[in-house]
């Protein structure tokens, strides 16, 4: 029995929507290696055509549409489009990919992200992307250095302690004699610029910005680091494990900084003679440091 005449008009308006958006997608998905035209047509060669095929073909229509062979403004715009397609078919990577995105139009994603991949992505050199990342850190970095360490100096100007100190320098600088003329502020303020310039703030946690620190820098002299720090411990193995020779003071005080988990700046604070007795016990020794913990603890205890 056949359909009825209203089932028979919608099945073929289905039919027609359907092929019309395989079409579309088709045509989107090819539009992107040669635009509207399709590459093999605008070469005039078949799409079993060998890379021979192609070569002959493309050296054939430059000679006659090439700039310098052909004037007409419409010749030149029909070699752009002949080279490009050219440069697809030539290659077997890019032709094969260009054969996939007309066999299968659906995938209208993928087919983009491929020729986008094959056409951009090897064309950045990454060593370029990473020196560009490098500076673009590095950049970062150093300002957010600079506008720390320039807030901490800024708060720690505002405290009477460096006010103080300016003072004291001051009164050095002037044989301890004050300014007691009527634009006094003017001179004080002047004063307290040339002042804060001989002083050296030393204000933990927000150090002074420097380019050694930069990550950029740090990456540069890595294959350096890395070489120095391969000879120290080859040198730290030959004395100490090798030759058992004694430890040097240096060497002490980095073992005894490390087995005591203190951070540099805080070892650097600490006074000699507390240094020296550290060392003395041989913390480094998991015994010895052991008991001085306990030694500690007792300490602590009795104090309370």
């Amino acid at each position: 029995m056949a359909p009825p005449p209203a089932a028979a008009t919608a099945t073929r308006w289905r039919a027609a929507a359907a092929l019309l958006a395989f079409s579309l997608l088709a045509a989107r998905s090819a539009a992107i290696y040669c635009d509207e035209d399709d590459c093999y047509d605008l070469l005039g060669v078949s799409q079993s055509a060998n890379s021979s095929e192609i070569k002959r073909a493309y050296y054939r229509l430059s000679l006659k549409h090439h700039p310098d062979k052909n004037p007409d403004p419409e010749s030149k715009k029909l070699f752009v489009k002949i080279a490009n397609a050219y440069e697809i078919l030539k290659d077997e990577a890019t032709r094969e990919q260009y054969d996939y995105a007309i066999a299968h139009p659906e995938e209208v994603f993928y087919n983009a992200a491929r020729y986008y991949q094959a056409y951009y992505g090897h064309k950045t050199d990454p060593r370029a992307v990473l020196v560009g990342l490098l500076l673009i850190l590095s950049g970062f970095q150093y300002f957010n250095q600079c506008t720390r360490y320039n807030q901490a100096v800024a708060m720690v100007k505002k405290t009477p302690a460096y006010k103080n100190r300016l003072r004291a320098l001051e009164l050095e600088r002037s044989g301890g004699v004050t300014n007691k003329k009527k634009n006094q502020k003017q001179m004080d303020k002047k004063v307290e610029e040339e002042l804060s310039k001989e002083l050296e703030l030393e204000i933990k946690g927000t150090e002074k910005p420097s380019l050694w620190d930069l990550v950029g820098v740090r990456f540069i002299l890595l294959p350096y680091t890395f070489v120095k720090l391969l000879v120290w411990y080859g040198c730290w193995f030959w004395r100490y494990k090798v030759k058992q020779a004694p430890y040097s003071w240096e060497d002490a005080a980095y073992l005894t900084q490390r087995a005591l988990s203190v951070p540099i700046d805080a070892w650097s604070n600490i006074d000699e003679l507390t240094k020296e007795d550290l060392i003395k016990r041989r913390l480094w020794n998991k015994s010895n440091l052991d008991s001085y913990f306990m030694e500690m603890r007792k300490e602590h205890k009795r104090r309370r």
